[in-house]
């Protein structure tokens, strides 16, 4: 009898432990990790910012946050006219650095196409994260030590969601903010394409944003709508961001390109238009479809489509996407992949990959990786700076 119950019992053990270990490698295989290590940093908001909005079309509020949990926070603002050089400053406690940029409250629409055969990288879903993206920056020397522009007059593409799910969002912003300055002038460029994360924000959609956010709003006096709305700088300046930019041939967007776009008779820059148009109305399914339902739609929209990675597109269906746009290859984030891969005969490249988290650690451990283009050469570019070749198909 005891025989029977050890052996039941042995057998029940193995059986858990069969589907524990099933349990496991599929959410591995789905991107999922275990989150552990919490720096306290996180929760350390003195000198965070700067917040900038407008009191007028001439006058700038500009502050700071200064303080601690244990005493309170408290603002350091100050009142400058648009007219005047700004120059402001952007902490991280991490590791107590800062970097100095100058602000400038004038705002031009991107273009949605470019054509000088310089060299491209491109890197997406940061998610918040300021260490790692600047890190990854340094090691593949697109900016020096003590951030300055060193790519020369090649293109820096940010690929989306470079918000969310995490507590350095404002460094991000304010640092994607100075490398736009610099790049100008050595002759490069940084392209900030918008994501569905940034629309989110836009639209008034925080599920997905850090805690920290809200309560730095009830700091200013202010709403967490109010961050990135029509009268912060920051607002302002994202609402001049384009959704789909076609670069070298290249073409760039978070999602995708749904081949239902691609029957349309929409250029890029009325397709732009009329997704910026929405930047701050969120959609919602509608009886009577157009084309602007479309392409602010969060199943078809490019800022949200996942249908490259579910099987379900033919060759053709991609290449018409293409076609539409004049493009040779279609570069992704947006939906997470374990390395940046190419898909359908290198015709798309996924490039949303698990990034290493500024103020917590994940298991499995997780490496940030890009993508560079030169010519009709393509590389996987690592955080250490290394580099793959892709083979030529």
């Amino acid at each position: 009898m005891k025989k029977r119950i050890f052996r039941y019992l042995k057998h029940t053990l193995f059986t858990l432990l069969g589907l524990a270990l099933s349990v496991i490698c599929f959410g591995l295989y789905h991107g999922a990790s275990l989150h552990y290590g919490d720096d306290p940093l996180r929760m350390d908001w003195d000198k965070d910012g700067p917040y900038v909005f407008f009191e007028n079309d001439s006058i700038l509020n500009i502050n700071y946050i200064k303080g601690n949990k244990e005493d309170g926070f408290y603002l350091d603002s100050s009142l400058h006219r648009t007219s005047e050089e700004i120059l402001a400053q952007t902490y991280f406690a991490l590791d107590d650095s800062s970097f100095t940029f100058e602000i400038k409250p004038t705002f031009k629409t991107m273009p949605v196409s470019y054509d000088d055969g310089n060299d491209i990288l491109a890197i997406s879903d940061i998610e918040s994260g300021y260490k790692t993206f600047r890190d990854f920056l340094i090691e593949n020397k697109v900016i020096d030590e003590e951030l300055k522009w060193t790519f020369g007059k090649g293109h820096l593409v940010l690929v989306g969601d470079f918000v969310d799910r995490g507590f350095s969002t404002t460094q991000v912003l304010w640092f994607i903010y100075k490398l736009e300055q610099e790049s100008k002038i050595h002759g490069g460029m940084v392209h900030f394409i918008i994501g569905n994360h940034e629309l989110k924000n836009m639209h008034g959609n925080f599920d997905s944003a850090s805690p920290k956010y809200n309560i730095v709003a009830s700091i200013l006096g202010k709403t967490q709508l109010d961050l990135y709305g029509k009268d912060s700088f920051l607002g302002r300046w994202l609402s001049t961001k384009n959704t789909v930019e076609l670069i070298n041939g290249h073409l760039f967007t978070h999602g995708g390109i749904h081949p239902e776009v691609a029957e349309t008779n929409v250029g890029l820059d009325e397709l732009n238009a009329m997704i910026r148009k929405n930047y701050y109305r969120a959609s919602f399914p509608k009886p009577n479809k157009d084309i602007e339902e479309l392409l602010i739609s969060g199943r078809t929209g490019p800022c949200w489509y996942r249908g490259y990675f579910k099987n379900d597109l033919s060759q053709e269906e991609v290449q018409r996407g293409l076609d539409k746009f004049n493009a040779k290859t279609i570069v992704v984030g947006h939906t997470l992949q374990s390395k940046v891969k190419r898909l359908y005969h290198g015709k798309v490249i996924g490039i949303d990959v698990k990034h290493p988290k500024d103020y917590y650690k994940t298991w499995p451990k997780s490496n940030s990786e890009g993508l560079l283009i030169q010519g009709d050469e393509y590389f996987r570019v690592f955080s250490d700076g290394d580099r793959k070749k892709f083979k030529k198909l």
